[in-house]
């Protein structure tokens, strides 16, 4: 839990020094793709934090992309 509160001060930190310049200069498209990036940064970290098991991201691929692989295998035999 005390974890998971320092990567939240952590991001209120980040949060603090670049959000302003952004909003100043106008830059909304960056400060979105800044805002989703932090959120999926501070996601990640709580999870791991919590010691909890974050999925490979190559699973996904397997299982979209084994069923393709059996059709065409059957398809050049």
């Amino acid at each position: 839990m005390i974890k998971s509160i320092g990567i939240l001060l952590i991001a209120a930190a980040i949060l603090w020094i670049e959000v302003p310049p952004l909003l100043e200069k106008k830059y909304k498209k960056e400060f979105l793709v800044f805002s989703i990036l932090l959120a999926i940064g501070v996601g990640l970290g709580i999870t791991l934090a919590l010691e909890k098991t974050i999925p490979n991201p190559l699973d996904l691929l397997t299982i979209i992309f084994k069923p393709l692989d059996n059709v065409i295998s059957n398809l050049l035999k």
